[in-house]
């Protein structure tokens, strides 16, 4: 600013002010940090290391000789060792600055809420209701292993599941119902139906574990309304003792936890978990003041993946791997799959197919969920596809950083006359459909990768200018294509801390029916 008229100075002294009081506040909030981070942190973290090791004695006695598979009656000892662990716990939880904790709404007994449903999960801070309540959990059964922490674990009776065994998923389910429908003879299972930590911006989509058992169910929201966000620890962002570390140098850390009405479910929830799980989480999102997204973890890591093609931020793509989760498209072996279907579509040779032809594709009864499919693939609006799109929509889906695999499946099934080349027209519809958009110029690429001007273009050309030009999207995809969004997520140098997708249900035209919208995260 220059000083041409008395108000012109005044803005200037007014932002130059503000500058000021910002450069103090950052000076002050890290001296905060320094001085805390020697004689407050390690404190509080001898303390928390102590009441763990102090817990562990009451909970190794309240564990022996206990039947993992039948639960026995509370006995007057047992009930004493749960109220001192949970003095414990509590008295750990103060000396790590959650000074009081603030608790809305009336707990559910176990006989008329057997599953306690909580959002949003964000941190392992999200621990403390835990210790509160001294719920059971669902956790991996690795943990109970663990030196210390595994006898405390197994104290609450958590629900294991075993990543080795294939079935693990199945007797999980199986045995929350098991426990849900025992008439309150089991500890109340509390479950975190996100299944990841988020930046509580938004609910994501519910998994149906929860509420497959088809019981009344506690809705339980948390929040931690404190000034400066130390608590989220999602799976892009600070490291798990980063965020311990900047929590414990906190004065103060405010935790608030809030008991809902119970929701007992009509008999079309009940037959129906995702509709039931839909419901209740539109109840907690109400609760919470936040809004809703369709979209889960899955879709946020396809829109972050880190292959040589990186989504721009309309993609089609994530309403495409919706489908594909609700269709139970997604395979175990999706390699052995994709090239089933990659053989199948080579021997269609490009010829369109219609919704009744796709759905025979699939081996699938049309329904309104592939009509929408059939449509995202549908450019024309002549109600004929070429599967091969779907097949490279898929191939991204299921293997997001496996950019190169897809391309290899995508130049075999458009190559003519047993050459492996394909044209300009072939690799635009590749690469459009790799990257979810209705229009892309490939023009620029195609001519720097046809150096000798054959008007075709190999896989291994292809593969050769990727290796020689390893950010080949951005110069000759982002930059030739306008329509084309970077988020933020993908900037090279990243100024605003650290991001992640959250997603709305933003309607546009065409292919691009969802945008994503990018917040930070701390």
């Amino acid at each position: 600013f220059s000083c041409d008229g008395r108000g012109t100075c005044q803005i200037k002294r007014y932002i130059l002010g503000i500058n000021k009081l910002l450069h103090l506040i950052v000076y002050f909030s890290f001296l905060q940090l320094a001085v805390m981070t020697v004689t407050l942190f390690p404190i509080r973290l001898l303390m928390a290391a102590f009441m763990m090791l102090l817990a562990w004695p009451f909970a190794f006695l309240a564990t022996v000789g206990r039947s993992e598979d039948s639960v026995e009656p509370q006995c007057f000892w047992r009930r004493l060792v749960d109220i001192i662990l949970k003095i414990i716990m509590r008295v750990m939880w103060f000396a790590g600055g959650f000074h009081w904790i603030s608790v809305k709404g009336q707990r559910a007994l176990p006989s008329e809420a057997s599953i306690l449903t909580l959002a949003p999960h964000s941190s392992y801070f999200d621990a403390i209701p835990v210790t509160m309540t001294m719920s059971s959990i669902v956790m991996k059964a690795e943990s109970k292993d663990l030196l210390l922490w595994g006898t405390l674990i197994k104290f609450i009776r958590p629900v294991f599941v075993s990543r080795s065994d294939q079935n693990s998923r199945k007797m999980t389910v199986e045995e929350i119902k098991r426990r849900a429908q025992s008439g309150g003879e089991w500890p109340q299972i509390m479950i975190f139906p996100e299944g990841t930590c988020t930046n509580r911006s938004c609910l994501i989509t519910f998994k149906p574990g929860a509420f497959i058992p088809g019981v009344p169910v506690q809705p339980v929201v948390i929040r931690y309304p404190n000034k400066l966000d130390t608590i989220t620890w999602t799976w892009q962002g600070p490291g798990a003792f980063k965020i311990l570390w900047l929590t414990l140098c906190q004065l103060h850390n405010e935790f608030e936890i809030e008991f809902l009405p119970i929701y007992t479910p009509s008999e079309e929830e009940k037959k129906n978990p995702l509709l039931f799980a839909v419901n209740v989480r539109r109840i907690m999102a109400k609760a919470l003041g936040v809004p809703i997204t369709d979209y889960s973890f899955e879709d946020c890591q396809l829109a972050m993946a880190e292959g040589q093609l990186r989504l721009p931020v309309d993609t089609c793509l994530l309403e495409f791997a919706k489908l594909v989760r609700r269709l139970g498209l997604k395979s175990k072996n999706p390699e052995k799959d994709l090239l089933e279907y990659g053989t199948r579509a080579m021997k269609l040779e490009g010829q369109k197919q219609s919704l009744e032809d796709f759905a025979q594709f699939l081996d699938l009864p049309v329904s309104d969920m592939l009509r929408d499919m059939f449509a995202l693939f549908d450019e024309h609006e002549d109600n004929r596809i070429d599967v091969r799109e779907y097949v490279i929509a898929l191939s991204v889906a299921c293997r997001p950083a496996k950019t190169m695999d897809t391309l290899k499946l995508a130049f075999k099934m458009f190559e003519s006359d047993n050459d492996g080349a394909i044209t300009e027209a072939e690799l635009a519809v590749i690469l459009k459909t790799a990257l979810g958009v209705s229009r892309l110029s490939v023009s620029r690429l195609f001519s720097s990768i046809d150096s000798k001007d054959t008007g075709k273009v190999t896989y291994d050309m292809f593969k050769r200018f990727v290796e020689e030009n390893p950010e080949f999207d951005e110069e000759y995809l982002y930059v030739v294509n306008p329509q084309l969004q970077r988020g933020p997520c993908h900037q090279k140098k990243p100024t605003n801390g650290i991001f992640c997708p959250d997603f709305s249900d933003g309607k546009t035209d065409g292919l691009h029916k969802n945008r994503i919208k990018r917040f930070i995260l701390i």
